[in-house]
């Protein structure tokens, strides 16, 4: 199982790390920073010893990254691991930003259902089973957003007691939340947020969440 260094550090831009597994086009490695998908949360960007990562995916407590044909590593190798740090960045804050919003809106509507959703490098979304619409929610729900991020409040990232691979984030008074994704540490490294309501068919209502500097 490797080390998931994204945890500990999700700020983080590179790493040296030693390849443990190879199987063709896969590799593993003893510990890392490049996130797979999970939760919604796409993966990151960037190279193994200089190889583009084509995909990152988790294979139970191990992620496998695939490279290009040929990539030469072989097990005991050396290698740097270098993301996209803009990208990182952008995932963090959006991730969080969304969590609170789906947090806000389930909070003050119990009977909202998600059914969906998904953090990319440029918005956030949730999908929810729903046949009211949600505008009007929109309003209470991005100004409370909104407040939480400008107060700046310090966000707590931990395993679940007895486990390595469950975690939650809480902030004190509002939430404590089930989450595996790399999120910021205080509320205010998200920046102000906007929120979008669209349709994508009968009995579904979206929210997509955007950082106001596009």
């Amino acid at each position: 199982m490797s080390t998931r260094v994204f945890w500990d550090d999700p700020y983080l831009p590179r790493v040296e790390t030693t390849v443990a597994w190879v199987h063709g086009e896969s590799v593993t490695l003893a510990e890392t920073n490049f996130f797979a998908f999970a939760g919604g949360q796409e993966r990151d960007h960037g190279t193994i010893g200089g190889h583009e990562v084509l995909d990152a995916r988790w294979d139970g407590p191990s992620i496998v990254y695939r490279l290009a044909k040929k990539h030469g590593l072989k097990v005991g190798d050396q290698v740097e691991v270098v993301i996209d740090h803009h990208r990182r960045d952008r995932l963090r804050r959006l991730h969080m930003a969304t969590e609170i919003v789906l947090e806000l809106l389930t909070q003050a509507h119990p009977h909202l259902v998600k059914v969906g959703a998904h953090m990319s490098e440029d918005k956030g979304r949730i999908d929810f089973a729903t046949e009211h619409t949600l505008t009007d929610w929109l309003v209470d729900a991005s100004k409370t957003a909104n407040q939480m991020i400008e107060t700046d409040i310090a966000i707590e990232r931990r395993f679940y007691e007895g486990s390595e691979t469950r975690r939650y984030w809480k902030i004190s008074g509002f939430a404590k939340v089930p989450c595996g994704g790399t999120l910021p540490e205080r509320t205010g490294e998200i920046g102000p947020i906007n929120l979008r309501r669209t349709n994508p068919g009968k009995g579904k209502e979206r929210v997509e969440i955007t950082l106001t500097e596009g």
